[in-house]
């Protein structure tokens, strides 16, 4: 018998994985497709948290100018972030991850059902093929397969949702050597347009000539559609005077920010999007990934060597990953989130400018989730002090309507 079995070959199922492997586990992996297989997407990240890690080598392209626009006007000046941000060199960070996996036994095929025996779980494919594992880690992404969570009932789930392409294109569309986080300049869209929900222009220089931009919506109940996303991302090109020139990728992002926790008590684990990390605030996961896997792999392991049960092991799991100090910020995130899609363009754009006025230590540990739940309210009062007064209003709005979430946070509730 194996001591675990991930279900899943992302980068949830790999980070999981090595972590705990680096226990010395024995380990099965079940995916419909090779834990090889290229991922689809791509994923970024500020440097500085990566070579925390000492995994700065993952990085396959880094920018030292990062800005972004923070108004409707195209004069608007760049706010300028003085910190450098990189994306993943995606085959590099999956192959660093395998290479710790050689051991691992992999199964393809699709997971059915699940059972629980006091010692052992018991997986069956669709093709009734018997998997048993002391523990059974649930990483397919935001739709699980096992992991059960509660209904959403006060809130509907909010999603980021973006259309991009990476290519060639008539003139560059970002500057030379220039990564744009949030461009949220809009005098290309009519009235009607800026009336509605607010998108942001995500542009990064490749190199080579080649050029990755994107319309994002940052987060939306219901969604925005790819179709008005593209349509958006189209009109920003034409109102500067870009064409297209060659297109070597098209990419579409849909995910939700804000789902309930999991249910804590439930026999399998899950971790990545089964298990709702994605940050509420920002839409990033992988850092965080990155950053909890080792402590969840300890206790897993630990709870094995100590001869523990299913439902001991998963309780150490889940204790560890959802400890009552990161259940307390997720709904401070999701108060934040609430109050943020309430406001209009105009509001979005002082709030942000505004945000990116604290110290770096303050927003930089806020889009990390690295600040203690005293520090994020800290950080939201200070900004508070230094917004306008269109933002305070629906920050005390927020504290009226969405209030309980607060609540929630202080009285240290799941």
């Amino acid at each position: 018998m194996f001591d675990a079995l991930i279900i899943g070959a992302g980068p949830a199922a790999l980070i999981m994985a090595a972590a705990l492997a680096e226990h010395g586990l024995s380990l099965q992996g079940l995916a419909p497709t090779a834990p090889d297989a290229p991922w689809p997407n791509t994923y970024g990240i500020w440097c500085d948290e990566l070579e925390a890690l000492n995994l700065g080598a993952m990085l396959g392209h880094r920018w030292h100018h990062t800005v972004s626009y923070f108004g409707m006007a195209a004069a608007t000046p760049p706010t300028q972030h003085r910190r450098d941000y990189g994306l993943f060199d995606k085959h590099k960070l999956q192959h660093h991850l395998l290479s710790q996996l050689q051991t691992m036994t992999w199964h393809r095929g699709q997971a059915a059902t699940v059972t629980h025996i006091h010692d052992h779980s018991c997986v069956t494919t669709a093709t009734g093929e018997q998997l048993q594992a002391r523990v059974v880690i649930d990483a397919t992404g935001h739709n699980p397969v096992f992991v059960s969570r509660p209904q959403p009932t006060n809130y509907p789930v909010a999603y980021q949702a973006a259309y991009g392409l990476v290519g060639k294109f008539s003139k560059p569309p970002v500057a030379h050597g220039q990564f744009s986080q949030m461009d949220y300049r809009a005098e290309h869209l009519s009235p009607a347009e800026r009336s509605g929900p607010p998108t942001f222009f995500y542009a990064m220089d490749l190199g080579n000539d080649v050029f990755f931009v994107e319309e994002t919506s940052l987060a939306l109940a219901p969604p925005l559609a790819f179709d008005t996303l593209k349509e958006r991302l189209q009109q920003r090109l034409e109102a500067a005077g870009v064409d297209v020139s060659e297109i070597h990728h098209v990419e579409r992002c849909l995910f939700p920010m804000n789902q309930p926790l999991p249910d804590l008590s439930q026999p399998v684990l899950g971790f990545g999007g089964s298990a709702s990390m994605v940050h509420p605030a920002t839409g990033y996961m992988v850092g965080a990934m990155l950053r909890r896997a080792p402590t969840m792999a300890t206790a897993i392991a630990t709870a094995i060597a100590s001869g523990q049960g299913v439902d001991a092991i998963a309780k150490a799991g889940w204790q560890t990953l959802w400890s009552k100090e990161q259940v307390r910020k997720h709904h401070i995130y999701q108060f934040g989130l609430e109050i943020v899609m309430r406001f209009n363009h105009r509001e979005l754009c002082q709030f942000f400018d505004s945000f990116f006025q604290l110290p770096r230590s303050q927003w930089s540990g806020f889009l990390a989730d690295t600040l203690s739940p005293f520090e994020l309210v800290l950080a939201m009062v200070t900004m508070f002090g230094k917004t306008t007064n269109p933002v305070r209003g629906g920050l005390m709005g927020g504290v009226a309507t969405d209030g309980q979430l607060l609540l929630k946070s202080l009285m240290g509730m799941a």
